[in-house]
Formats: structure tokens, C-alpha cells, sequence
């Protein structure tokens, strides 16, 4: 039996799974823990943990291996994962942020490895990127991506058939690259930078720019409200753009694209993301695709359990 833990932004949902097998059992989540100690995540990953043991009836003990989705970036304490992710750790950019703690670091691997001989932490969106190749969307595919846009916006890169981890399992975080040409003093990231693109698209910044949720905000838009149309439409643009620079540096065959905003957008969003691709140089994006998660919604859970598998 292994642990498949999914940490979000949002949530943090832990699920069972049998050696050798798909089934992902007894999930339970809660609200990703915040305030407190810069432990905070990790007892709680250990709380679920067993919650989930407790409902299998089988003891902590018994597990032969943890597989833990975060979201990034990372640093490396004495060769163990500590997180500095923008949407959890409210250090990095201070109070205006509106993060209810100070942390720069959230501690989790090591507190996870005193209770576990096998643990492996991986970005989430290389998480997904691995799942997505094995069984959802990306599966044959040597120069494919990931992309996730949700609370935050992550990236899972492959290429020549290798997914990419970088020195610190850092690979990817395109999120915090910049695409606009103006400084967007409005767009406060979790990681301090003002105008990424984490800082204009993602879930929680649409709210904090714009007075809407992601929901609200993009069903007014198709609704014909011109106002969250326009704003919409500028979403789009910079994903797009992002997506654009992915396939051009790195000459991907496809990108399945997951994450809350997506996924609940996904008819509206699809076709006019792949209109800010196609026909840019077409040598290089001639014949790219860009499809929603094969393994849709529940693309997140099933990403720890392909580190494992």
C-alpha cells in the first residue's frame, strides 16, 4: 500500500493506493494549511495520512512508500525538500501578499522521511506530467509538456523523452517567467515579482486584479459581458503566450493542459488558446496540439502515484 499525496495552493488531498494498482482509495482533503509553525504542511500531510490508514484499516506502518505532488519552487535543506511556493509561504512577498504567515520555507520532506524509509517529492505539475504521459493524454510522446493553470501556473517539461528536473527539481517554472510588456504593478506574485505570469492569470490573482473569482469571472465572459470578456480575453493572451515560448523553445509535439481554471473553462478556453499558437511559426508549432488532461480533473491525484509506479 502507498500514500499518494497532492499538495496545492488550495488543497491538500492524500489518497491510498494498492501496489500495482490505478485504484486510488479513501481520498481525503482539506484546505491547505496555512498558519502556524513552517511545519504546518507537513503534519498535516502525516494527519491525512492516517485518516486515510484509519478508513483502509491498514497502520501507518504498513506502507511501503510516500509519493508527495507540491508545488514549487524548491529548496534543498541538507538534501531534503523544503517548499517556497508563492501560494503557501507568505515570506516572499510580504504582508501586502496576504498570506497569513511569514514563512520562506515550508518544511516537508524531513518530517515525512522520520515516519517513511521511501518517500519521493516531485514538482506537481512534473507529477502530472508523468501520470499524463502513462496513462492520460501525453501517452508515446517524447517532446510533450504539461500545464497547469489553477490557483498558481505550473509547468512539467519533456524532452527527448526525459522529464525535466533541474538542480533543485525546479524545471519548469515558467509560471514566473514574464510575457507582458508592461510592469503590472496590480500583479503581486506570491514569490515577489510584480507582472509574472503567475502574477496576471492565476486563480488567486484573478480575484485579487479584477474583484471576480475565476468562476465568475469567465462565466460572465461567456455570457457576453464585455467588460469580463475583455479581461478574458487578455488571460488568454498571456497563456497563450506562455504556451507559445514552451513550443517554440523546446519544439513540443503536445501540451495537455489541466488545472482548475482550465478545466472548468476548458470548451471556451481550448480553441482560442489554440488560436494564439497556430501560425506562428509554423515550422516549429505546425501540427502542435493542445488537448485537455487525458486524466481530467483527477489529474493531480494520479500524479503521485506515477512517481511511485
Amino acid at each position: 500500500m502507498k500514500a499518494c499525496v497532492d499538495i496545492g495552493g488550495t488543497k491538500v488531498a492524500v489518497s491510498l493506493a494498492e501496489t500495482g494498482s490505478r485504484t486510488l482509495l479513501h481520498r481525503h482533503s482539506e484546505p491547505t494549511a496555512k498558519q502556524g509553525a513552517n511545519d504546518a504542511v507537513a503534519q498535516q500531510v502525516l494527519r491525512l495520512i492516517d485518516a486515510a490508514c484509519a478508513a483502509q484499516g491498514v497502520k501507518r506502518e504498513s506502507l511501503t512508500g510516500v509519493g508527495v505532488a507540491a508545488p514549487g519552487p524548491f529548496v534543498l535543506n541538507a538534501g531534503a525538500v523544503e517548499l517556497t511556493t508563492p501560494n503557501i509561504c507568505g515570506g516572499m512577498a510580504g504582508a501586502e501578499r496576504g498570506l497569513p504567515n511569514d514563512w520562506v520555507t515550508a518544511t516537508l520532506e524531513a518530517p515525512l522521511r522520520a515516519h517513511f524509509k521511501q518517500v519521493r517529492v516531485a514538482n506537481d505539475a512534473v507529477a502530472a506530467l508523468e501520470a499524463e504521459r502513462r496513462w492520460g493524454a501525453l501517452q508515446g510522446l517524447q517532446h510533450c509538456a504539461y500545464v497547469t493553470w489553477s490557483t498558481g501556473v505550473g509547468v512539467g517539461l519533456c524532452v527527448d523523452g526525459h522529464a525535466l528536473a533541474g538542480k533543485n527539481g525546479n524545471a519548469g517554472h515558467a509560471g514566473h517567467s514574464f510575457v507582458a510588456d508592461d510592469d503590472n504593478h496590480d500583479a503581486l506574485c506570491g514569490c515577489g515579482n510584480r507582472g509574472d505570469v503567475e502574477g496576471l492569470i492565476a486563480g488567486n490573482s484573478i480575484e485579487r486584479r479584477f474583484g471576480r473569482t475565476a468562476e465568475q469571472l469567465f462565466t460572465a465572459a461567456q455570457q457576453g459581458d464585455k467588460a469580463a470578456l475583455d479581461i478574458a480575453e487578455g488571460l488568454v493572451r498571456v497563456m497563450g503566450r506562455l504556451l507559445y515560448n514552451l513550443i517554440a523553445t523546446l519544439d513540443l509535439q503536445r501540451v495537455s493542459l489541466g488545472g482548475s481554471v482550465f478545466w472548468h473553462n476548458r470548451d471556451w478556453l481550448l480553441p482560442r488558446l489554440s488560436a494564439q499558437i497556430n501560425g506562428k511559426l509554423p515550422a516549429i508549432t505546425g501540427g502542435v496540439q493542445l488537448v485537455a488532461a487525458g486524466l481530467g480533473s483527477q489529474v493531480g491525484d494520479y500524479g503521485p502515484l506515477a512517481l511511485m509506479d
